[in-house]
């Protein structure tokens, strides 16, 4: 298995034990979705399989938090703050986006793009240098505007 699996199965005993049932029920969605992707698809379970189920996990409940409070429904939002709150630690720290817009402007100079028909060679590596560090509707706003 991988490390990512280890450590949140031993933060998962962790929280059982706790009776941290916010935890143990996030740590269990994280896990389930993981095992589908990898697992029972016949792939291997890697760090970046999971970090992928975390950031989406992290980002639905971002979607959610504005859906609740939209409609006024304020203590599922807290819910769903908290579970973001918890997800949030196992992902690498993001980067800001004065460090994301200077890798962009440094793989445009690698790759000698001149125009907006060069963004999906330049979105392609951006993402590859910023793997679960930053968000792909910031890079791609970055990139749309550093690209003529």
């Amino acid at each position: 298995m991988c490390e990512m699996y280890d450590k949140l199965m031993a933060d998962m005993k962790s929280a059982m034990k706790a009776k941290d049932m916010m935890a143990v029920n996030a740590i269990r969605g994280i896990i389930a979705k993981a095992k589908d992707l990898t697992v029972n698809a016949g792939k291997e379970m890697t760090d970046d399989a999971v970090l992928g189920v975390i950031a989406k996990g992290v980002k639905q409940r971002d979607e959610s938090i504005a859906q609740f409070e939209a409609a006024g429904r304020a203590e599922l939002a807290e819910g769903e703050k908290a579970e973001r709150a918890f997800l949030q630690k196992y992902l690498p720290a993001q980067l800001s986006e004065a460090e994301v817009s200077a890798i962009v402007k440094a793989v445009i100079a690698e790759t000698g793009a001149t125009s907006k028909k060069d963004m999906g060679k330049v979105m392609k590596e951006t993402m590859a240098r910023t793997k679960g560090q930053a968000d792909g509707k910031l890079v791609s706003r970055l990139v749309g505007a550093a690209l003529p």
